[in-house]
């Protein structure tokens, strides 16, 4: 999840070399129009806006967007698909990221630094480096006071989940609304660190995160993953028994898609693109999963789908300049939501289509298999 338009390009850039420059077989989606229809956008307000995750009926996304006053950083929103209406779910101070709507309940989950007793101060210092018209080279933070936070609608009221040192974020909820899996930089913090250790902490501090378990009131919290290098952005399948995640490699210029069991074990390299591959999410029918890649080159992210299993060559969806990422099904695996650039400008913003599935299924099928993993 995350897991953000900007820290994927940022990624990018460092990466470059990296990136395969060899188109895959599109294995007949020519064209958006075969798999996508009636493509438009969802969000307008603000500078930018990403990561729009569905309801459990379909009627709503929760999505993070940088556009309230005073705060530069992203903060949650809920929008009903319906009325249009949006409310703001995150307290509107401090930075927020990576939300999701809890089954069988009113709770909404998301990261969040507001507890950060700095928080408005940053804020403010951010305000002031933007106004001054200066530019730095984006990369998402990993602010270590990011921590899990479980929202009621019907309450209003805000309760923590996790008070580890470290980057706590990029959660979702099982389809059964009773486990979070999550990724966290708390290794880094919880032990002491060599010296090379210390420097890669300053330098890349994602590259201590790892993916974690545990209950959706925060109890019984376990690690699932022990790989050097960065693990993020996971989701559970469809049926609740698998993890789907994104892992870089050591030096983070290469990231590709796994999965796993709920106890970490049996992990499965899914897509083996030679470039930044991440973002994935599994279509509702379990058949096949949606992820965004810069194999086409450095800078320009599309989506992709590929079988589960990663025994076919994965196939292209989108085909526009700039950056297409964070797809994310429908429950009923007929509608797409993802972030892109395609508006105009380097800044991403939601858009929503219609998704052909039988189209979809037949363009895999008709795919050309790789070598077994």
């Amino acid at each position: 999840m995350t897991s953000l338009v900007q820290g994927a390009l940022a990624a990018a850039v460092l990466g470059s070399a990296a990136a395969g420059t060899q188109a895959p077989v599109t294995s007949g989606v020519e064209r958006e129009s075969d798999v996508l229809s009636r493509v438009r956008r969802l969000t307008i307000e603000g500078r930018r806006a990403g990561e729009g995750y569905w309801s459990p009926d379909g009627q709503r996304l929760v999505f993070q967007s940088e556009r309230e006053p005073g705060n530069p950083f992203y903060q949650i929103y809920a929008l009903d698909l319906a009325s249009g209406d949006t409310v703001r779910i995150s307290p509107g101070y401090g930075k927020t990221t990576c939300s999701f709507f809890r089954p069988g309940s009113d709770q909404i989950l998301f990261a969040s630094t507001h507890h950060d007793p700095r928080s408005k101060t940053l804020q403010q210092e951010e305000t002031e480096f933007r106004a001054s018209g200066k530019e730095r080279r984006y990369a998402w933070d990993y602010d270590p006071e990011f921590e899990i936070y479980a929202f009621s609608e019907k309450s209003g009221q805000y309760t923590r989940l996790t008070r580890a040192r470290g980057y706590d974020a990029e959660g979702s909820y099982s389809p059964d609304g009773q486990w979070i899996v999550f990724s966290s930089t708390r290794d880094a913090y919880s032990r002491a660190l060599t010296p090379a250790e210390q420097l890669q902490l300053e330098v890349d501090p994602s590259y201590f995160a790892e993916i974690y378990l545990m209950r959706a009131d925060g109890s019984d919290e376990r690690r699932l993953t022990r790989v050097p290098g960065y693990d993020g952005g996971p989701f559970f399948s469809p049926d609740g028994t698998r993890v789907v995640w994104r892992r870089f490699d050591e030096k983070g210029l290469i990231a590709d898609v796994w999965t796993m069991e709920l106890d970490g074990s049996d992990a499965r390299q899914v897509t083996d693109f030679g470039a930044m591959s991440w973002a994935p999410f599994i279509h509702p029918s379990g058949e096949y999963l949606l992820f965004a890649s810069n194999k086409l080159g450095f800078e320009n992210f599309e989506l992709f789908m590929v079988d589960v299993e990663g025994r076919k060559e994965p196939v292209r969806i989108t085909y526009s300049d700039g950056f297409d990422g964070l797809p994310v099904p429908s429950p009923d695996g007929r509608r797409i939501a993802w972030t892109s650039s395609r508006g105009g400008g380097r800044e991403g913003q939601i858009f929503l289509a219609d998704w052909n599935h039988e189209r979809a299924l037949a363009a895999l099928r008709a795919a050309p298999g790789v070598r077994p993993r």
